[in-house]
């Protein structure tokens, strides 16, 4: 109180200063006035005290309140945690009790799921060897059992390219792919006029949509199958009448990835037809991993069944398949003798010991292709720009005992 009665008293000699020096009767009303004034301020500036101080206190007492607070708050803490930590161990406890009661129910049961499995498994294999007898169900039982002799049809100045007629067709028309990416496609009218090219009009040429890769080409039933270039695994289904594409399927199985012959070095899937219908070659995944070998539906172009050989992709060059058995043609190498060295039957009608020493003529180079015309019975084969013909010997299978 003291205090503020001090300041009063210097602002009113501070303002006093400023009042200009009286001059007429009325200057003592005015301060008189001014005094009334100061001392309204005075008993303002006192509430305006007593409220701080009353705050001041409200705060104190709600800052301890606050303190007992958190205090009750921590020891409610600990005992939760104290609390959870007992229900931790409690459900731990219950847990280990259950496991060792599973366990005790499972040894009961293991005798009879171990039978459960054995059975389901035996019904699944006998299902999946039904399916392929189904699958593969074609009046063929010839085996390979030599290579009689070769005929060079023409020569080209391609190192690389692909020749064929349809196996399933009684058409004599000849397709001439030259190179291992391209997309124009000769058709002859027949061998005659393969033969006779430089002296006859030209073939007819087919300008594809698409470029091929490889030289893993096949015709059946009037259509081209190819591997389309820049594509890792999509085959595309070329009508050769109508000039139309009529189908694609992309090959499951990693096809692609890698080359499906070491010494093919531009054929990552190799398509083969035979008695059978449509087949796909390609290596699987790693290192000169081993190839895989799939069934697939011309029609639809949808996969029927895919197995995987013991054939590596090192050291082979071609591959073809003869009455649904695959032939591995290899060379050792690049520089050895051309000879079949693996031999994969999905049905499992060939052993080892059926199988003699197939070698093929020697070649300088190995082959671009080699494909099995099962209406001919022969081999056509591309080598170092040599469009050649194999004649085979064959003889029926017999099971393995």
């Amino acid at each position: 109180m003291l205090a503020l009665q001090r300041a009063s008293a210097l602002l009113v000699l501070f303002l006093s200063a400023f009042v200009p020096p009286p001059r007429c009767a009325q200057d003592p009303g005015m301060v008189h006035y001014i005094y009334q004034r100061f001392q309204v301020l005075e008993q303002r500036l006192q509430i305006c005290a007593q409220a701080t101080r009353a705050y001041i206190q409200d705060f104190r007492e709600f800052s301890k309140n606050i303190s007992v607070m958190l205090g009750q708050c921590h020891t409610y803490t600990s005992e939760y945690k104290s609390a959870v930590n007992n229900l931790a161990l409690r459900v731990e406890r219950a847990q280990r009790e259950i496991d060792y009661l599973e366990y005790l129910r499972e040894a009961d049961m293991c005798v009879e799921s171990e039978d459960k499995t054995l059975a389901e498994k035996l019904l699944q294999e006998a299902e999946e060897e039904k399916k392929i007898q189904t699958l593969l169900n074609a009046s063929c039982d010839n085996m390979l059992i030599g290579i009689k002799s070769l005929k060079i049809v023409k020569k080209t100045l391609d190192t690389d390219g692909s020749w064929m007629k349809d196996a399933a067709s009684n058409s004599p028309k000849v397709y001439f792919l030259i190179g291992s990416r391209n997309n124009t496609v000769r058709e002859f009218a027949n061998m005659q006029a393969l033969l006779e090219d430089s002296t006859k009009p030209g073939p007819r040429k087919l300008i594809l949509p698409h470029s091929w890769q490889g030289t893993g080409q096949v015709v059946y039933k009037g259509f081209l199958f190819f591997h389309n270039q820049g594509t890792p695994n999509e085959i595309v289904k070329y009508n050769l009448q109508k000039r139309t594409v009529e189908d694609r399927m992309l090959l499951p199985g990693g096809a692609g990835r890698a080359l499906v012959y070491q010494h093919s070095p531009s054929t990552y899937i190799d398509l083969a037809v035979d008695e059978h219908g449509l087949w796909a070659i390609h290596a699987g995944p790693g290192l000169h991993g081993h190839l895989v070998l799939t069934k697939i539906e011309p029609g639809t172009l949808g996969v029927e069944h895919s197995w995987d050989t013991p054939c590596s992709s090192q050291d082979a060059e071609a591959g073809f398949l003869l009455c649904g058995v695959l032939y591995v043609v290899y060379r050792s190498g690049g520089h050895g003798p051309h000879c079949i060295t693996c031999v994969y039957d999905p049905r499992g009608t060939i052993s080892e010991e059926d199988l003699p020493n197939l070698f093929f003529p020697r070649r300088p180079r190995s082959h671009s292709m080699i494909h099995y015309n099962a209406r001919d019975k022969q081999l056509y084969a591309w080598n170092d720009g040599n469009q050649i013909i194999y004649k085979l010997q064959t003889k029926r299978k017999q099971p393995v005992k």
